[in-house]
């Protein structure tokens, strides 16, 4: 209970709205079934309050695990106190948890623990008193055989008072913050004789920048750095300044004779225990902000490239471009079956040229082919000016499209691969998925790991589970978004559906290759390993075009039919009124005139149910992708040498940073627009402006063909 009233305060959310949230988590349900079907409960939480709620639900929960088992460690060594228990109690954070445990937990034989087993932890007591007494004369009270001298009493003392000091939960927060806010991160070039002479390392071979303000790009970029030896990295802090308020903590009475050996102690704790620790949390912690980040700038332009527009009834012709071993080029027809496959060589060694544009032309021609796609790999500019040509002399009719082949080769060498074209050599398979993506990007790009997907920023600098976590909670939100054809999607994009696991996916694939197409969605709970629980999460997911249930073309839930009937009843329609263009118009026409509100109360149902219902009516078989624009097509092709300062252009968005994004042009490489330059306005971050898809216009500002750069504007020119 304490766990859902601290939710319900932190998300300003309703007690009972998180307890009915928490209860659908906890009993299996998805988030995508959640969002969607379980409105009334949440109080209509979106995806991203939900998975809000989800992810600090299991981090309360884990702080109250690890609450329970600091509270069982510490009894157990029999030095548990009611102080401590509620101050265990009372943590709010893993961090602070793990503060207080720190002087209780194991630690190998130190010298404080040396000192301690020679007798001296009495004195180090009465050093902390810090009474009137001369504490040489304390000290004489403790010489033994072991401890022969006064200093090595006081030395001994002042051990154990380091430890106790650099131990303290109070001064760690203390000194965390306080590095935090007035330390400097100090980068410098490595001296190891083996350090790599990297290009992209030498703006911080002598390089400093406050820890409060550093970007979390530039901490990934000095971790890698630092990873392969060619930098060091320190934290830097006035130490004076951290004695002096290390000591305003201990130092209760300056003019006592023990104050300048606890100083000695603090200065020596915090030199030799404190700040290497606190320095390596700290550059914890930004590392971990660092990857949250970078992980979420991935994950949106992932979302982003998913949800690209598909490009519906057109025959492609994908070309996957090579100069030594061709290219090779496949024509699927508009639903993406593999028509024909053919390999040319119109670059050097063969410099077929020719031969390559007569090819191309009779394939065209052959298979009513409309659209090219070239993927944007080695040789794509030069198989783009055969495109060009090939248009301009043979087939005026046909577009070209210039498409990332990013994760093409690792989907081309995959089991999955395999299964589809078992008798075509693996570059062939990278043609096919190059012309497909188009047709549906995100039928095709969830067949690949998303992380070979080309849209991150230092993915492979971060936590690679949290990633892989982050991303594929992307992929789900997109499919389910979406919805899933039950009758053509692979076991790759059937997986991701609420509900289902790659093993019941293959296991649907598999029923429909037996026992031919779905005709409803009931017959889902015929397949293996499709239980009820399972049925009613993916259900409402899938869509069955031309089945024998037209509802089964819709978001509308197999819970809800006998409410979605009722509707339609109310309207004057019944279910096959959804499959005739002509009573769909005017089906449209009554659902537009009712109130959600009152058709709920009449029917004893739920608003937003009802809500979703009459809209999931009014368009069977919608595909939200649909409404966004499609890819930008070309006809001709530009070089580098053909872009001049203050030429305008219109580009497809390929990539976002935190630094700006990366624009394709229609040239060899991709022009980056800096966060400066994206609009006339400030930008806190580039996602604000633009997504990885997006048709921007941009003004040339600079061209250097040397470095292979293109620096671009979206400012509006003054006049």
């Amino acid at each position: 209970m304490e766990i859902t009233r601290q939710l319900a305060a932190e998300l300003k959310l309703r007690l009972e709205q998180v307890e009915r949230t928490v209860a659908l988590l906890d009993e299996g349900n998805t988030i995508p079934f959640i969002a969607r079907y379980r409105k009334e409960a949440t109080g209509e939480l979106d995806e991203v309050q939900l998975r809000s709620l989800a992810e600090r639900l299991g981090y309360l929960r884990s702080l109250q695990s690890r609450r329970e088992e600091v509270v069982r460690l510490i009894e157990a060594q029999g030095k548990l106190t009611p102080e401590i228990s509620a101050a265990v109690e009372a943590a709010v954070t893993l961090q602070e948890l793990e503060d207080l445990y720190r002087p209780f937990r194991p630690k190998r034989r130190t010298r404080a623990s040396i000192a301690k087993e020679k007798g001296l932890e009495p004195l180090a007591d009465l050093l902390l008193a810090q009474g009137r007494d001369d504490p040489r004369q304390l000290a004489e009270g403790f010489l033994t055989d072991d401890v022969p001298s006064i200093e090595d009493a006081l030395q001994g003392a002042q051990d154990i008072l380091a430890e106790l000091f650099a131990d303290d939960p109070r001064q760690r927060a203390l000194l965390r913050k306080f590095t935090f806010d007035a330390g400097i991160l100090a980068v410098e070039r490595s001296d190891k004789e083996d350090a790599p002479e990297a290009e992209e390392f030498q703006m911080y071979f002598a390089y400093r920048e406050p820890v409060a303000k550093i970007p979390p790009h530039r901490i990934l970029a000095i971790n890698r750095g630092e990873r392969l030896g060619a930098l060091k990295v320190k934290i830097e802090v006035d130490a004076e300044r951290v004695h002096t308020l290390l000591c305003r903590q201990v130092i209760t009475n300056g003019s006592s004779p023990a104050a300048p050996y606890l100083r000695a102690a603090i200065e020596d704790g915090y030199a030799r225990l404190s700040a290497p620790s606190v320095e390596r949390e700290i550059r914890n912690a930004l590392t971990e902000t660092a990857e949250k980040h970078a992980i979420q700038i991935f994950a949106k332009n992932l979302q982003n490239l998913l949800m690209q527009s598909p490009v519906r009834g057109r025959r492609v012709l994908g070309i996957d471009p090579g100069f030594r071993t061709g290219c090779k080029v496949a024509v699927v027809d508009e639903f993406g079956q593999l028509l024909e496959c053919k390999a040319i060589y119109p670059h050097e060694p063969q410099g077929r040229w020719q031969e390559a544009l007569r090819l191309l032309a009779s394939l065209v021609s052959k298979h009513g082919v409309t659209l090219i796609t070239i993927g944007n790999g080695t040789a794509c500019r030069e198989t783009e000016k055969l495109a060009a040509e090939l248009v301009k002399e043979h087939c005026p009719a046909v577009q070209y499209l210039v498409v990332s082949e990013a994760g093409a080769s690792v989907y081309s060498a995959s089991e999955l691969a395999r299964e589809e074209f078992p008798e075509l050599d693996v570059s062939m398979r990278g043609a096919v998925s190059i012309a497909r993506r188009v047709q549906d990007p995100l039928a095709e790009l969830v067949k690949i790991e998303p992380k070979s997907l080309g849209v991150g920023q230092y993915q492979h600098d971060v936590n690679q589970k949290e990633l892989s976590d982050a991303l594929d909670t992307v992929v789900e939100s997109c499919v389910n978004h979406v919805g899933v054809n039950l009758n053509t999607a692979s076991s790759a994009l059937l997986r991701y559906v609420s509900g289902l696991s790659t093993k019941s996916a293959h296991e649907i694939v598999n029923h429909r290759t037996a026992n031919g197409p779905f005709k409803r969605r009931e017959e889902l709970k015929k397949v293996k390993g499709i239980g009820p629980k399972t049925f009613e999460q993916a259900a409402g997911f899938l869509r069955i075009a031309e089945g024998t249930e037209p509802l089964d073309n819709t978001a509308v839930h197999p819970e809800s039919y006998p409410l979605a009937r009722e509707i339609l009843a109310a309207c004057g329609f019944s279910p096959d009124g959804l499959q005739s263009r002509e009573a769909l118009s005017q089906l449209r026409a009554k659902l537009r005139e009712l109130d959600p509100e009152r058709v709920a109360s009449s029917l004893g149902a739920g608003v937003p149910t009802v809500r979703d219902i009459i809209a999931s009516l009014s368009q069977p078989g919608r595909d939200p992708r649909d409404e966004l624009p499609p890819p930008l097509f070309r006809a001709d092709v530009l070089s580098m040498e053909d872009l001049s300062p203050g030429m305008v252009l219109k580009g497809t968005v390929q990539n976002v940073v935190d630094f700006g994004a990366f624009v394709d042009i229609g040239v060899k490489k991709a022009g980056l627009v800096h966060i400066s330059q994206l609009s006339d306005e400030y930008v806190r971050h580039p996602t604000d402006v633009v997504q990885v898809g997006d048709i921007v216009t941009v003004r040339v500002l600079s061209v250097d063909p040397k470095l292979g750069r293109i620096s671009l504007s979206m400012k509006i020119e003054k006049a």
